[in-house]
């Protein structure tokens, strides 16, 4: 499975924060906004996070939900949730099945070392389910935005 602008998005069913299992079918009829991010409360992440939150009420507006998706525990979930007042649901993709499906694992360098990791990357899938835009390689300063305003054009 890949990702093809213009054609269904690839479908996933992970864990996520409060307990529960999401699967990308029960948001049919809304927007999806579908970030990877690399890890639980590092300075981008809890960043592009925050931008996320308060940004919100706005993604609300314009009928979407936010899945914030990375490799980290359920526990580790819960306590960034927690600590950061996220309003939307973290998943947990231990496995990568989503990752992978997403394309979002890439081979980055680390100290020195040749590491895979989750490439920050954000997906916009229409109330259809199909994808509508990504953004691969994503910088935290403004992207937040740059989503609100694609979900706005989308939708007018």
């Amino acid at each position: 499975m890949s990702t093809t602008i213009g054609k269904a998005a690839p479908a996933f069913s992970l864990a996520a924060t409060g307990e529960k299992t999401i699967s990308l079918k029960d948001f049919k009829g809304q927007h999806v906004v579908l970030y990877f991010y690399p890890r639980d409360s590092t300075p981008g992440c809890t960043q592009q996070g925050q931008q996320f939150r308060d940004l919100y009420q706005k993604f609300a507006a314009e009928d979407a939900v936010i899945l914030g998706v990375s490799r980290d525990s359920m526990r580790s979930h819960e306590n960034f949730k927690a600590r950061e007042a996220f309003p939307f649901d973290l998943l947990s993709d231990p496995d990568e099945k989503a990752c992978q499906a997403y394309d979002v694992i890439k081979e980055k360098n680390m100290y020195g070392k040749k590491v895979l990791g989750v490439e920050r990357s954000t997906f916009l899938i229409d109330k259809k389910g199909i994808l509508r835009k990504e953004w691969r390689k994503v910088k935290v300063p403004g992207h937040v935005a740059e989503v609100l305003a694609e979900l706005q054009a989308l939708n007018a």
